[in-house]
């Protein structure tokens, strides 16, 4: 193993002995391995005696076998083998003076822890503090962070600055950080920024998500609050830029409000997710109930051409979980707002869906378009779920309509189809049941 640090001539010379210097050495260091390896290098007592306690207590007057013959002279090291070239090290190190460059002394975080374990097990304070200096101020990368989590805790008190960045940050500092990110993820900066804008959202999802780690979040009725006011404001920009374009005559929308219209509806669909962790999804919903017959008349406004199949697909993709909460019973609506997002979503949604899928299989000519093929299941599951919640003449209307479908293959409704039929052939009996034991079926 090679390492990237070993003084120069010019730098040992600073000191009035040189390591390896065999006419000046009054002791031998000799460096034993499990696997053989054996390497003898000539020093200076007062320089190891000055530079670690370990060498100090070996050749010590007290050191049990001081008074065996030539014991002082010659001290026996045993190392494992991925330590020994690091044992090397530290000894040049005892003769070079302090104050040169930490980087150079390191030469790299798994150097430097390298040379740090060496340093405790020889107990050298100078090079412990420069080791952790540097540790501690350097970036790492993924797997030498994991080495330093292995290694720095054993250490004590004397390396316990390196996991300052790593420890548990106060609970006030994470809420306002996610308060300050939840503001800023919703503010629609400019499209310069976008990227950032997705980190930060990407960055909130992650603090919400619940996992095997403790939570790093704990949502309490500020962030709930504030969260809340900062989506609404949102959607009330998405709300008011859906109107503008209704009120324009021409039918062709500009490109800057496409991309603000797309820009929304992606931040929206984010929105949601984030709603959905924190149980807050009614005030979306019902803006999103009210707002529904607008947005289809704007959308289908659109020319049918790829740049605005991602607007149609966000569309879809908000929806969706607009109608999974509602189907699911997360947010409870009256029957007349069910009714109507079946009827005004039910023929968007399949007429859009074809058109998305023939679009992503010609990548020829369109740009494929990142698409979770399961959310055509989810929309269906949704319609199912509302529709079978409805009242059954409601119900009857919807499915007849379905039957006579050209798009009968989506969203496919059998399912409600086959509960309707069961429902209906029972109804007369199960009220006549319920009426008799309530004394209700009597004639008047």
């Amino acid at each position: 193993m090679l390492l990237t640090f070993f003084p120069s001539q010019e730098t040992l010379s600073r000191s009035s002995n040189k390591i390896g210097d065999r006419s000046t050495s009054d002791v031998v260091v000799r460096l034993r391995t499990e696997d053989s390896r054996d390497e003898w290098i000539y020093c200076h007592s007062d320089i190891l005696i000055r530079n670690s306690k370990y060498f100090a207590d070996r050749l010590s007057e007290s050191w049990p076998t001081c008074q065996i013959l030539d014991s002082r002279n010659c001290v026996e090291v045993y190392c494992q083998e991925s330590d020994f070239d690091y044992h090397i090290t530290v000894l040049r190190l005892f003769y070079v003076h302090m104050i040169h460059s930490l980087t150079d002394m390191c030469g790299g975080v798994k150097n430097a822890l390298g040379i740090l374990r060496v340093a405790v097990e020889l107990g050298c304070p100078q090079i412990i503090a420069a080791c952790v200096g540097y540790l501690e101020a350097v970036p790492w990368e993924e797997a030498e962070e994991e080495e330093i989590l292995k290694i720095i805790p054993s250490m004590g008190s004397q390396a316990e600055m390196i996991l300052a960045r790593l420890q548990p940050v106060n609970p006030t500092a994470i809420k306002n950080i996610f308060l300050s990110a939840i503001r800023f993820a919703t503010s629609s900066p400019p499209s310069l920024m976008t990227d950032l804008k997705t980190s930060a959202q990407d960055q909130l999802e992650y603090m919400l998500t619940e996992d095997d780690d403790v939570p790093l979040l704990i949502a309490d009725e500020e962030i709930k609050l504030e969260t809340k006011e900062c989506i609404m404001k949102l959607l009330a920009r998405f709300k008011n830029l859906v109107l503008s374009l209704l009120s324009t005559e021409d039918s062709v929308y500009d490109t800057c409000s496409m991309l603000l219209l797309q820009s929304y509806l992606t931040d929206l669909s984010w929105a949601c997710q984030i709603l959905i962790k924190l149980e807050l999804m009614r005030e979306l919903v019902s803006s999103w109930v009210e707002a529904s017959e607008n947005v289809v008349n704007v959308v289908e406004q659109l020319c049918p051409e790829s740049d605005t199949l991602e607007i149609k697909f966000k569309v879809i993709e908000v929806t969706s979980k607009v109608l999974e909460a509602i189907g699911y019973g997360t947010v409870i609506m009256p029957t007349v707002k069910r009714l109507h997002m079946v009827k005004v979503w039910l023929p968007f949604v399949r007429v859009i869906k074809p058109v998305i899928e023939s679009a992503r299989s010609d990548s020829k000519d369109v740009p494929i378009l990142k698409v979770d093929v399961e959310i055509w299941q989810s929309l269906e599951s949704a319609f199912v779920s509302i529709i079978l919640a409805l009242p059954s003449g409601d119900q009857a209307e919807i499915l007849t309509e379905w039957l006579e479908n050209k798009h009968i293959r989506y969203p496919d409704l059998t399912e409600a189809f086959e509960v309707w039929c069961y429902r209906s052939k029972v109804a007369s009996k199960r009220l006549a049941l319920i009426g008799g034991t309530n004394g209700m079926g009597k004639s008047v």
